[in-house]
């Protein structure tokens, strides 16, 4: 059982005050009639955590745009030309119509399934040493097996 929900059922079935409350579960006395407004309003379902996601975002790119970002990107990879977001940006902007950031038309790109990974890391597996097979032995980086050798010169002058 969630603490708002403990906090608020204690409070109803009288046990504790609204003060008592909040000082026992560590929350401010605003906060417990909050949950009470809640209780009251929608019963134990308006206890539970709610989205702190806004429900609405006005720069958001409108679906228009993402469309044509899509058709320009299908389109210009069939004719061979590069369809990058920049490139996408600027026929935007050859079409009157206000382009997103790069970085935005990368993003609905991405989501569109438009865009092949191309990592530029080397993969780890790569990362493997060289080292000793035995002694006197060494194996090179490009994977031949040859015995140490000492070349001794003397110095005649």
């Amino acid at each position: 059982m969630s603490k708002h929900r403990v906090v608020v059922l204690k409070i109803v079935a009288g046990q504790l005050s609204v003060s008592e409350a909040a000082a026992a579960y560590g929350v401010s006395r605003r906060h417990v009639h909050r949950l009470l407004a809640r209780y009251r309003a929608e019963g134990l379902a308006g206890l539970e955590p709610r989205s702190r996601r806004p429900r609405s975002n006005p720069a958001t790119t409108s679906e228009e745009v993402r469309a044509r970002i899509v058709e320009l990107r299908l389109a210009l990879t069939a004719s061979g030309l590069d369809a990058g977001p920049a490139k996408i940006g600027w026929h935007l902007e050859q079409e009157q119509v206000r382009p997103p950031a790069i970085s935005t038309i990368r993003r609905i790109l991405h989501a569109a399934g438009l865009v092949t990974a191309q990592p530029r890391k080397r993969p780890k597996t790569s990362y493997v040493r060289f080292g000793q097979k035995g002694i006197g032995w060494v194996i090179a980086s490009h994977a031949k097996i040859a015995p140490l050798t000492t070349t001794v010169t003397q110095n005649t002058t």
